[in-house]
């Protein structure tokens, strides 16, 4: 038996950025062969895609978790990684995407609208990349970000022009049978139809879509019966159609007190006050519910409503109805415009938004933003040069100087992006500090221009050089410590 599913939590996880690579060209009689590491290549995206072809969330019900490729790393010979595969996953239709605190994402509607549910992480940049007129060979590499992850709720709201309103057992799923192709399952006790039904119909030149909401009983917008459950696929409906069953049985039914009944649970659900009503008076090829339409059909359309009394058995007054219903979908599509039937989602950033913003944080200083916690991300923290170049980037970005006027001393702890460090601020004044190994940054061992200026004549001595005569190339100007 077919499984209907609209509405599934789903965890998505995008591609990790490659890893940078840290390369020296290496070639006979070229000792000086400069830095050739090539970028590591992004991660791939988790994008949703409407897809005309699929009509449930079934797929996400049995398999919840989706994950997208990594990216490459970076290779010698400035080779750059490959980027990894997106990962498309197909929804239907009126899929709306919420996060999981509960606000609305995206609204995907029209065939192919494609929305980047996560993001595939950024590839780290290798030493090619990284090399300046002051830094000609870096010792290290950017690493690859980490793929976005997040859980998300996928909640189906048909697209239907038409929406059918009905206590069970009133001749729904039998009307959706007889005006279009669609074939639910139909039988003569309540709550037979258990999920949503559409149907495409045609009257004249006009092709709209019908649904049906299962199970809508008093009390149904408060959880009771069914109702709750699939009212949200009436929300994009143009008109509303009560369907009436006027040869019922059951003591204590009246089809003027059913309307009334669901009308106040439509009105209680919300949203749909603006939507024109019609009604649908069914079985009248029974002698006793003839007899009652005829009674009820004044009351009605003194209220305002267009009444229609049909057989589904013996198709009486299917035609009049269903070119009645096509003329309001037609005024209704002229009132909206016609959509575009394709959309891309964006979520664009405020251009004079911060790029950071610091707060204090139990014993120390939290920093928040975009670059400073992608960049912390994108840090080899065993590599000291990696991480001046990271205190570097910091201090140009304004972290320092903001950390300075929110009242922070040297030694407080900072934590960046999960990573918590004693912040040590640099100073005004500069110190003469000797180009060292590959991977390795000097500042991070000096602690005064003392010490600095021991180790300088300390290596000129090894090296044979006069202490006093100074002038060794090679020599950076930064500050003492960080």
């Amino acid at each position: 038996m077919a499984t209907f599913v609209d509405r599934v939590v789903l965890h998505v996880t995008a591609g990790d950025g490659g890893h940078g690579c840290a390369s020296v060209h290496r070639e006979k009689f070229k000792p000086l062969g400069g830095p050739d590491g090539g970028n590591g290549g992004k991660g791939g995206d988790v994008v949703l895609v409407v897809d005309p072809g699929v009509h449930t969330l079934l797929d996400f019900h049995y398999r919840p978790h989706a994950k997208a490729t990594n990216g490459r790393p970076g290779m010698g010979s400035n080779r750059y990684g490959a980027n990894g595969d997106d990962l498309e996953l197909r929804v239907p239709d009126g899929t709306v995407v919420h996060g999981e605190d509960g606000e609305v994402l995206a609204d995907l509607t029209g065939i192919g609208t494609r929305y980047v549910v996560a993001q595939g992480g950024h590839g780290g940049l290798g030493n090619a990349a990284l090399a300046t007129a002051k830094r000609k060979a870096p010792g290290f590499a950017l690493l690859g970000e980490p793929g976005e992850a997040q859980d998300v709720v996928l909640e189906l709201k048909s697209v239907a022009d038409v929406g059918l309103v009905g206590f069970p057992s009133a001749g729904k799923s039998s009307l959706i049978a007889v005006v279009s192709a669609a074939r639910p399952k139909i039988a003569d006790y309540p709550f037979t139809t258990l999920v949503p039904n559409l149907g495409v119909v045609t009257a004249g030149e006009t092709v709209f879509t019908i649904a049906d909401v299962p199970g809508l009983i008093p009390g149904a917008a408060t959880g009771r019966g069914l109702g709750l459950d699939f009212l949200r696929h009436i929300e994009r409906t143009a008109v509303l159609v009560h369907v009436v069953d006027t040869a019922t049985e059951e003591p204590g039914r009246d089809p003027v007190a059913d309307i009334d009944a669901l009308e106040a649970e439509l009105s209680a659900y919300g949203g749909l006050e603006d939507r024109p009503r019609l009604v649908v008076l069914n079985k009248v090829d029974l002698p006793n519910g003839r007899e009652m339409a005829e009674i009820i059909r004044p009351d009605l359309e003194a209220r305002g409503y267009q009444v229609f009394e049909v057989s589904t058995v013996t198709r009486e007054g299917l035609k009049p109805l269903l070119f009645s219903l096509a003329s309001i979908v037609e005024e209704e599509r002229e009132r909206r415009g016609a959509p575009d039937p394709t959309r891309i989602v964006l979520r664009p950033v405020a251009v004079d938004e911060n790029p950071f913003e610091v707060s204090s944080f139990d014993d120390g200083w939290l920093v928040r933003g975009t670059k400073p916690e992608r960049w912390v991300r994108q840090t080899d923290f065993q590599n000291d040069e990696a991480v001046g170049y990271l205190a570097d980037r910091l201090a140009k970005l304004g972290v320092e100087e903001a950390l300075a006027k929110a009242g922070a001393n040297a030694g407080d702890a900072v934590t960046i992006g999960g990573v918590t460090f004693d912040w040590e601020p640099t100073l005004g004044g500069a110190a003469e500090v000797l180009l060292t190994r590959r991977g390795e940054d000097p500042r991070l061992a000096l602690t005064d221009r003392a010490g600095a200026s021991d180790r300088l004549q300390a290596r000129r001595r090894r090296r044979g050089q006069d202490p006093e005569k100074g002038g060794e190339r090679g020599v950076y100007d930064y500050g003492d410590s960080w």
